[in-house]
C-alpha cells in the first residue's frame, strides 16, 4: 500500500467533487443542497489555500479523502479560531483516513499559530463524533433545528479542540504558504500516515 498526505492542488478538484457529490446529494451531513461543479471546487481550493491548509490523502494513487480548515467567522477577533472539515471516499471508509487527515491538519494548524479548532457536525453522525472525540475535540453545545435537509429538521453539534495555550498577546496566524516553507512541514504532512490501515 502506498499512501501520501499532501496539500491539495487545483488538479484535484474533480476527484474531490467525486467524494463530495454523494454527501451533498444523498445525505444530511453537508447542508449544501446543490452539488458544486468541478470549477467551483477548484475555486474553493484556491480561495481556502490562500490562508488555510487543504489536504488530500491518496492511497495507491486514488484520492481517499480530504480535509481543510477555513475561517470560523470573518471579524478580526475570531482569526485565531478555525473550522475544520473532513470527508472520506465511500471506498475508503473505516481505514483511518479521516483520523490521519485530521492529525496532519491539526499539526499544521498548530504550526500556523491557530489557537482553537471547531468541528460542526450535522446530527446524527456517530462516526464523525467518534472521529472528533478520538482526537481530543470536546462537545460544547448543540444548535437545535439549525437546518432542513433530507426531509427533516437537523440539529448541529459543535465540538472544540484547544490547539495550544492561549497567548496573552497573540500574533496573527501564519499563512499556509509561509508554513509550507518550514523545514518540518513535510513531517507535519506525514503525521497522520501511521493511522491509515491496510485492507484486510
Amino acid at each position: 500500500m502506498s499512501a501520501v498526505i499532501r496539500l491539495a492542488e487545483r488538479s484535484d478538484a474533480a476527484a474531490i467533487q467525486e467524494i463530495y457529490s454523494p454527501i451533498v446529494r444523498d445525505t444530511h451531513i453537508s447542508f449544501e443542497m446543490t452539488v458544486p461543479d468541478v470549477a467551483e471546487i477548484e475555486a474553493r481550493i484556491v480561495k481556502t489555500s490562500a490562508q488555510y491548509p487543504w489536504l488530500i490523502c491518496a492511497i495507491d494513487e486514488q484520492l481517499a479523502g480530504y480535509a481543510y480548515a477555513s475561517a470560523f467567522r470573518s471579524r478580526y477577533a475570531y482569526q485565531w479560531t478555525t473550522e475544520t472539515t473532513v470527508y472520506v471516499h465511500r471506498d475508503f471508509q473505516r481505514r483511518g483516513v479521516a483520523r490521519a487527515l485530521y492529525h496532519s491538519l491539526i499539526a499544521i494548524l498548530r504550526e500556523q499559530c491557530y489557537c482553537t479548532a471547531v468541528g460542526v457536525i450535522a446530527l446524527p453522525n456517530a462516526g464523525s463524533i467518534r472521529a472528533h472525540e478520538a482526537l481530543g475535540f470536546r462537545k460544547i453545545g448543540v444548535f437545535k433545528n439549525a437546518g432542513f435537509k433530507a426531509g427533516s429538521w437537523r440539529d448541529t453539534g459543535w465540538w472544540q479542540l484547544d490547539l495550544r495555550p492561549m497567548p496573552e498577546s497573540p500574533q496573527p496566524p501564519r499563512a499556509i504558504s509561509e508554513v509550507a516553507n518550514d523545514e518540518d512541514f513535510a513531517g507535519h504532512l506525514a503525521a497522520g500516515l501511521p493511522f491509515i490501515r491496510r485492507l484486510e
